[in-house]
């Protein structure tokens, strides 16, 4: 299939990429929607979002020939059998960043798996911010994994099912990550925030690029019900699919950013945005009907007190 010609079924998730892009640069409005003046727009940006190229933009770095990036650059995938799982990372570090990825999940009984997808830095004193996907029984439903790392201290996971089965097509799993805050969304729907909050004592992401991760591994020591649920290694290669990859972010080279300064406008929205009403209304919205793990609701894990930024959320 030519890289330009954009199948039916992927329309809906480009789109949204789209809209929220043109949009972000107010080229668009649902107040100001007008067909045929957005149409080209829409055409164009589509495109370029059909042709994302994985080769320019992401080294497989383990795996033994289990990850591959196929249709001319257009999808990843990775997979996992008895021997070894795969993996890949970005050919780019990022301080701060709007990243988006679209990824498909290993169908049918995943239990036992994990497919990881997130960005870290590197040393003793990382900074993390996590994607990962718990494997689950036929019928059941896949666990979304989160968690943020500052200066090497985690212990801030969330956990989540979905409104969707994930392993039935794409979707996009976006970090929004700026000096404000962090805020993990899945289909432009917000599920998480984690913002700054030094001025409690609260270290914050944001001195330390970070590398894009991703890997599809075997974990069914912990992962499904508490490892009681093993990987069922007659149903492998288990694979997961990746497309559509966008950064808009500051890329680090060389001890510098892309970023020009951090006080001025020349940055991307993204670099001052905060949710609005509607967004924080969908943030209360999955957290009230789709979160099942929050690490500052569970007091006995915390016997001396539960951590500092719990009090502000």
């Amino acid at each position: 299939m030519p890289s330009s010609t954009i199948p039916i079924n992927h329309i809906n998730s480009l789109f949204y990429l789209c809209f929220a892009k043109l949009s972000k640069y107010k080229m668009i409005s649902f107040s100001s929607f007008k067909f045929t003046l957005l149409l080209p727009l829409m055409v164009g940006c589509l495109m370029a979002a059909s042709a994302s190229n994985f080769n320019n933009d992401f080294d497989i770095t383990w795996g033994d020939g289990r990850g591959k990036i196929v249709n001319s650059g257009e999808v990843l995938t990775l997979s996992l059998d008895k021997s070894s799982g795969s993996g890949f990372q970005s050919k780019n570090e990022y301080l701060f960043g709007k990243i988006d990825m679209q990824l498909k999940l290993v169908p049918g009984n995943s239990a036992g798996t994990v497919t990881a997808y997130y960005l870290s830095s590197k040393g003793s004193t990382w900074d993390e911010i996590d994607f990962e996907f718990l494997g689950n029984l036929s019928g059941d439903p896949y666990i979304l994994h989160t968690n943020v790392f500052s200066q090497g201290k985690g212990n801030r996971e969330q956990q989540f099912y979905l409104w969707f089965d994930p392993t039935a097509d794409f979707h996009t799993y976006s970090i929004l990550w700026n000096p404000q805050s962090i805020i993990f969304s899945v289909d432009g729907t917000p599920i998480r925030e984690f913002k700054n909050m030094e001025s409690i004592g609260v270290p914050f992401p944001k001195n330390q690029p970070m590398r894009i991760y991703s890997s599809l591994w075997n974990a069914d020591d912990w992962a499904t019900r508490g490892g009681l649920v093993k990987t069922d290694w007659t149903l492998a290669p288990f694979t997961a699919s990746y497309r559509n990859f966008n950064a808009d972010a500051c890329v680090w080279s060389n001890g510098a950013s892309s970023c020009k300064s951090t006080a001025t406008s020349t940055n991307s929205a993204w670099f001052s945005q905060e949710m609005d009403s509607a967004k924080q209304q969908r943030l209360q919205w999955v957290q009230k009907n789709y979160m099942i793990y929050n690490y500052c609701n569970d007091a006995n894990r915390f016997p001396q007190g539960l951590p500092p930024e719990c009090s502000m959320s």
